[in-house]
């Protein structure tokens, strides 16, 4: 079937009935909006004259309504926010995060740095210093200025009200619509509550927010590609998908939803037969600048600033590379280390792979196969991750009193764990969590052990010099091979049980894979008094990889974040209890003396929200069996509008929602926040969508419906409005807002 150009860029006096496949929208000459003649019918002849103030109201509707609303939105999320003087839930680590980055020392988090630096900006603009530990439910210090530090997080979440404003307007809601979806975000009793503390999720939804903002905009002005315009919000979509992705990766959901628009998109001009192809390829070029390279450049970015902001030695140290932590002030990585490595030598070994940690012994034992000590990769430095490189057993034994003997490429060693005495043992016996590599333990001391607790040095590569003959702290790549057995050394990102901690499993793979980089290690500490200190840290680790290697680190402690079957975690709830409202979160303490705030959304914004989810699948539904059946009350404007105004929120909603289904990670109601924006998006849709009768018809019922709804959602949200501005007194009071037993509020 050939499509012409016109047909992709018709207009509605184009469209024929008879034509049953879906068409792209028509827009009017100004501003690329859809055409939607139900609404433009006679409304103009039917109405009487108004006066001149209300004319010139309704002319700038589309700045003094959203103004007002924002204005209320400061309130809601400003009110009485310096209340509470205690360090409230997860305060406690962003405010950390913050003090870091105002100490200029390196941490290490599972989330990106934006959303912290920004914790760090406000901390900085309100002349704090960073010495504030942010201890979970301490008071603030009079030098912490903790109200102006939750004000300014307070603005991202105030200003995501007039973002939903103009969000709505750009899917072409009517007017009540639109102000219904503005009320319910501005209402939303968990966004309100949420944003008054120093979080990163008022920023996430911010920027998730103006992420839906600008992709509606630019697939309004389709018909005018290539315009400075189009440019402008094609190359703010792509800003702001790094910003959401640079806050948390949650944002990826966000960057997925405008991806399959995008894929979309350049399928239907694909299709399109009379569109040039120089101008198709432009089209593609201008999708890849804009939505691939603009995010990763902003994503980047934010880890250039964090590495250039952190350049002294701290907490995080030891998921980087020992390169990237001997070029920060303050090190002891490297720090007086002699330069080549001889037998005797103490040593730390960094395992070389993206989130690497180093080599780690400790008394306790495998609880299956050999149940010999256990042998792990540990990211925080302590005495045992420290090993003695020692000859092998065929070779005279170590006296500290001979000649100092350099390790090279070649040698056959033994490594001896400094806080037990045990060696660097492999054998064959299946790995606890990796079955298909042979198991890595501490076996035997000095005296008593066999061939297997030999290996193999195999220099990979050395920055500072082309002389294998021997090895050296941080400069040289290296990996262990089993002598015996012909395996190698290697710790992946596999984290053991509870009952290895949760560290990363180290085994012996019996495939050679020369650059498979978890088989790399290097020397990242080194002690012996009989050589002389060298200066390794002079030499520098790349950007990219030091990116790389965080990323990566990042990626694994967020896989291990799952439940733990020992402990009960009472703050976390599973991904059903969410939509419906079944369950809420204490955010502090819930003593009388303390100000209290429970996590707990609208219900009517929850609740309809979720209902419109299935009323949407059933409007699908409906009008796809009449169209079967040959019915063609839809128009093309109104497939499409079903289409980018209802279909795309919803996908955004499943998105967003679905991975907290799939995954395995301890879960929380605020990760539900994003994808309630996208309910409420629907919710917003199907109620415009099946109010349009009232829109042709008598307005006042139209008005009567949608002005309940307002009441009914700003009314609960003064109902609840004691969880937002904080619960003062015996908790005992608040007990008529427990509608369930599982809204903890008065217990």
């Amino acid at each position: 079937m050939t499509a012409s150009r016109d047909a992709y860029t018709t207009s509605a006096a184009q469209d024929s009935p008879d034509l049953r496949r879906r068409n792209v929208p028509a827009y009017d000459g100004s501003n690329g909006s859809l055409t939607r003649s139900y609404e433009e019918t006679d409304d103009k002849k039917t109405q009487k004259p108004r006066s001149s103030i209300l004319k010139t109201i309704d002319e700038y509707e589309f700045l003094l309504a959203p103004l007002i609303f924002t204005l209320v939105s400061f309130f809601t999320r400003m009110y009485k926010i310096g209340l509470s003087p205690i360090v409230t839930w997860d305060e406690a680590h962003f405010g950390k995060f913050g003090s870091h980055y105002l100490k200029r020392e390196f941490y290490f988090d599972v989330h990106p740095p934006l959303g912290k630096m920004l914790v760090g900006l406000s901390g900085y603009l309100a002349n704090y210093n960073g010495s504030f530990e942010f201890k979970s439910g301490e008071t603030y210090p009079e030098e912490v200025n903790y109200t102006f530090m939750r004000l300014f997080n307070s603005t991202f979440g105030a200003l995501c009200v007039p973002v939903a404003y103009y969000t709505a307007r750009e899917l072409n809601f009517r007017r009540p619509a639109v102000w219904l979806v503005t009320l319910m975000v501005l209402c939303e009793n968990s966004y309100a509550t949420i944003s008054r503390f120093i979080l990163l999720d008022s920023m996430l939804l911010f920027f998730t927010f103006t992420t839906v903002l600008c992709w509606a905009r630019f697939h309004r002005l389709q018909k005018q590609s290539f315009s400075p315009e189009w440019f402008f919000w094609l190359f703010l979509t792509g800003v702001s998908i790094g910003c959401v992705t640079s806050v948390k990766w949650v944002g990826l959901f966000c960057t997925a939803l405008v991806g399959l628009y995008t894929i979309e998109d350049l399928w239907n001009k694909f299709g399109d037969l009379e569109l040039p192809k120089v101008e198709f390829a432009s089209h593609i070029a201008a999708r890849v600048i804009g939505l691939i390279v603009i995010p990763l450049m902003v994503y980047m970015f934010s880890f250039f600033i964090h590495f250039l902001v952190l350049e002294n030695t701290g907490p995080g140290d030891a998921q980087m590379s020992s390169l990237f932590q001997a070029n920060l002030k303050g090190t002891e990585v490297g720090k007086d280390s002699p330069l080549e490595i001889a037998y005797g030598s103490r040593v730390t070994l960094k395992n070389m792979g993206y989130g690497g940690g180093l080599l780690h012994s400790h008394v306790q034992t495998y609880p299956e196969g050999s149940q010999q000590q256990q042998v792990t990769c540990y990211h925080h430095k302590d005495s045992n991750n420290d090993w003695f490189f020692y000859p092998n057993r065929d070779s005279p034994a170590y006296d500290p009193e001979a000649d100092i003997k350099f390790i090279g490429d070649k040698d056959v060693l033994r490594l001896i764990h400094s806080q037990t005495g045990r060696n660097l043992h492999s054998h064959v016996v299946s790995a606890p969590v990796t079955k298909a590599d042979n198991e890595v333990s501490s076996y035997g001391n000095t005296t008593v052990g066999d061939e297997k607790d030999h290996w193999t040095v195999e220099v990979v590569s050395d920055a500072a010099s082309r002389d294998r003959s021997k090895i050296r702290t941080l400069t040289t790549s290296l990996r262990l091979k089993h002598t015996a057995l012909g395996c190698y050394l290697r710790a992946g990102n596999v984290n053991l049980p509870q009952w290895g901690f949760k560290q990363i499993e180290v085994t012996c793979v019996k495939e050679n894979k020369p650059r498979d980089v978890y088989t790399h290690w290097n020397i990242e500490s080194h002690w012996n008094e009989k050589l002389p200190a060298g200066d390794p840290g002079s030499y520098k680790s790349p950007f990219f990889r030091d990116f790389m290697h965080l990323n990566v680190a990042m990626m694994t402690s967020n896989n291990a974040l799952v439940p733990d079957p020992d402990k009960q975690d009472d703050l976390a709830s599973q991904f059903w209890q969410w939509p419906i409202l079944n369950v809420g979160l204490r955010m502090c303490s819930w003593d009388d003396s303390v100000v209290k705030y429970y996590l707990l959304g609208n219900p009517l914004v929850y609740w309809g929200s979720t209902f419109s989810l299935l009323s949407f699948g059933l409007i699908v539904v409906w009008y796809l069996l009449r169209w079967q059946r040959g019915y063609d009350e839809l128009t093309f404007p109104d497939i499409d509008h079903i289409h980018y105004a209802g279909i795309y929120p919803v996908v955004g909603w499943v998105l967003h929602y679905l991975p907290f289904v799939a995954m395995a990670r301890v879960t929380y109601v605020h990760h539900y926040y994003p994808a309630l924006y996208f309910a409420i998006l629907t919710m917003g849709f199907v109620l415009d969508w099946v109010t349009r009768p009232l829109a042709r018809g008598n307005k006042r019922i139209e008005w009567a419906v949608f002005g309940t709804l307002y009441i009914a959602v700003g009314g609960l949200f003064w109902l609840f409005r004691a969880v937002v501005f904080g619960m003062q007194g015996n908790h005992k009071q608040w007990a008529h807002l427990r509608w369930f037993d599982s809204w903890k509020i008065s217990d």
